[in-house]
């Protein structure tokens, strides 16, 4: 079994050789991991970075390098799912806000429940004390709006930590550029009549000042998504505007 680990990038210098290190660590039990890093167009040193990193990895490494004009995190990872070559495809971030060694978990529940969609969540636990209010009953608040549209019963739609079989993520045919990606792949997901398997995850919350940058803007347009997608005539992949 393979996992291909989607690193989506941008002006992440300062935190993506220790991202690299801590998810070439991860002893997965037995399945073979390749990762793909996709720099969406960062206009600091996160290139150099990387590829001194790929330079120093050990032999047989697989660490593949993409770089892309700006375009936005949905962009970026249809760009890595391009290069994929897993059986499972899995979404990491580079500010080190989530812990790789859970990378193990999300591929076991997977494989144990024969799930082909599995997701990270940040809230089975409840709050994290050093996670934003806002940002916490914001992505509450969205993740209620897609249960109520599509009877789910998610309790963390945003978590970066999707685990989808790659073949349907290919056929999922993803369009959305931005941020909303997450509700796109969670719709689409849940008009097929699918079910996403929620696992509890560790989570270490960045602010702006450190980094952060999703908006309340984004959380519009995803519940927006969510709502086109939910009423739209095809499941397949209307315009993302």
């Amino acid at each position: 079994m393979k996992l291909s680990v989607l690193i989506p990038v941008y002006n992440e210098a300062a935190t993506i050789a220790a991202v690299l290190e801590q998810v070439t660590r991860v002893d997965l039990g037995g399945a073979v991991r390749e990762v793909i890093v996709v720099d969406d167009g960062s206009t600091d040193d996160t290139a150099e970075r990387v590829q001194a990193f790929i330079a120093a990895a050990p032999a047989g490494s697989e660490i593949r390098f993409v770089h892309k004009a700006n375009g936005g995190k949905g962009s970026a990872i249809r760009e890595g799912l391009r290069h994929a070559g897993g059986d499972f495809v899995l979404v990491q971030d580079a500010d080190l806000e989530y812990d790789p060694r859970d990378h193990v978990r999300l591929l076991q529940a997977a494989v144990s429940r024969g799930a082909p969609v599995v997701y990270g969540s940040r809230n089975q636990s409840g709050r994290n004390p050093r996670s934003s209010l806002a940002f916490y009953w914001g992505g509450r608040l969205l993740s209620a709006w897609a249960n109520v549209l599509f009877g789910s019963r998610l309790t963390d739609y945003a978590t970066c930590y999707k685990l989808l079989d790659r073949r349907l993520m290919e056929e999922l045919q993803l369009a959305c550029d931005g941020f909303e990606f997450c509700a796109e792949v969670t719709a689409k997901v849940l008009r097929r009549g699918m079910s996403i398997v929620e696992i509890p995850i560790s989570y270490h919350p960045r602010s702006f000042a450190e980094g952060k940058k999703i908006r309340a803007r984004d959380g519009m347009i995803a519940a927006w998504t969510f709502l086109r997608l939910r009423f739209s005539r095809s499941a397949a992949s209307p315009p993302c505007a």
